[in-house]
């Protein structure tokens, strides 16, 4: 074991600490179990149960940072009804971040920066979305200075998502059956994944209600699982797939992340309050860096945010026992994998966004709860999450398990 790697595993009682790690299912956009469901109700179940799962005064709680991206006003009315539903009392405060997909993971990172200067000992970082209620036009401005559009690089944050894809596997060389493969495994991980049970630790069930289309009748459902896994799938099966944004191109629907609804939330502490006060300690953050890429190719960012935090902690790529890396694109994720040196089978071993979903302020906390729960099933010790982040960036975190 490396020095950096025995360094980052002792404790100490200002160490920045995870009590608890939820996460409500991710359901299909507009088709699945949250569909009929405001956003704010999955958030607030979730901060809910961040809390009662510890044992945990809610006024004790003195931060709330809810990483969210795609609603008018960032969300910030939602996230402080969601909270105050939550039965997170009026005196503990709540604010929206949009990172846009590291929104989760930058709130997470908000809260234990306060934590370490020592403006809180008790913080949530969350992150939700639901891109039912929230997708589409709506999110975008109606125009933008044309002055600023004459800057190539402005004018390159207005790229696609899909289409700055197509850009890095024309670019780096991912070709359409690598990215067929990595799909078709990701796709096969979470369908074993969920069929062992395995995310049922990490998962909280959420209990709304759904319109039936063909009766126009509300009823009531718990919605426990994923709904965007299919089981399968191979990448013969996929690579019957039409591009979906350049018909010469090899990004498809069955090789992008998912459109998704759903909610995550992390309690961290000091580790000396969180010790005083009896809590469950499950885990420490470690620390995160974020870095910017070319707009064109936003999707590299995994490449250049998780050599930044690990040169930072002093890691190498082998300290780290497994990587939690988003799925946005098959080639995105490819190129950074490979680019780093990350060994495949240390990423993703329960799938990732292409199987599972992305709901873009979520997926960030998502991560977190998903690697806990899988240090804890394996007896893994640090892992790293990180993601590509629209127009252009990406950011990377570490993380020790205490399980």
């Amino acid at each position: 074991m490396s020095a950096a790697k025995t360094r980052i595993l002792q404790k100490n009682d200002n160490d920045v600490v995870i009590v608890t790690a939820i996460r409500s299912a991710l359901t299909k956009s507009k088709k699945g179990g949250f569909k009929d469901t405001h956003p704010e109700y999955i958030l607030s179940a979730v901060l809910r149960a961040a809390y009662e799962k510890a044992g945990l005064n809610p006024a004790l709680v003195e931060d709330v940072a809810v990483g969210n991206v795609l609603p008018p006003s960032g969300g910030a009315s939602q996230a402080r009804m969601a909270a105050l539903h939550a039965g997170i009392p009026n005196t503990s405060s709540v604010n929206t971040l949009n990172r846009q997909c590291s929104s989760g993971l930058s709130a997470i990172n908000q809260i234990a920066n306060q934590i370490l200067v020592g403006q809180i000992d008790i913080g949530i970082g969350a992150g939700v979305e639901s891109m039912t209620f929230g997708y589409g036009p709506q999110a975008s401005p109606a125009s933008y200075s044309d002055e600023v559009l004459t800057t190539k690089e402005a004018e390159d944050c207005l790229i696609p998502m899909g289409f700055t894809s197509e850009n890095v596997a024309s670019d780096f060389g991912i070709s359409r059956r690598a990215q067929d493969e990595f799909s078709a495994l990701s796709y096969q991980k979470a369908a074993a994944a969920q069929k062992a049970g395995k995310f049922k630790d990490e998962i909280l069930p959420i209990k709304t209600k759904i319109i039936d289309p063909k009766t126009e009748k509300e009823h009531e459902i718990i919605v426990d699982a994923d709904d965007g896994i299919r089981d399968g799938v191979t990448a013969e099966s996929l690579s019957k797939l039409k591009p979906a944004f350049i018909k010469t191109g090899s990004t498809h629907a069955g090789s992008a992340s998912q459109i998704s609804d759903g909610a995550a939330a992390v309690l961290l502490a000091r580790r000396s309050v969180a010790k005083r006060l009896g809590l469950p300690i499950i885990g420490k953050f470690v620390a995160a860096s974020v870095i910017g890429v070319p707009p064109r190719i936003m999707g590299v960012g995994p490449a250049y945010a998780i050599p930044k935090v690990l040169e930072r902690t002093g890691l190498s790529v082998a300290d780290i026992d497994f990587y939690e890396i988003n799925e946005a694109f098959a080639s995105q994720a490819i190129y950074s994998v490979e680019k780093v040196g990350i060994p495949f089978e240390k990423v993703n071993v329960h799938g990732g966004a292409i199987a599972i979903g992305h709901p873009l302020g979520c997926t960030g906390a998502r991560q977190v709860a998903t690697g806990m729960n899988i240090a804890k099933q394996y007896n893994q010790k640090v892992f790293v999450t990180s993601m590509c982040i629209g127009s252009g960036m990406g950011m990377a975190a570490v993380f020790v398990s205490e399980q």
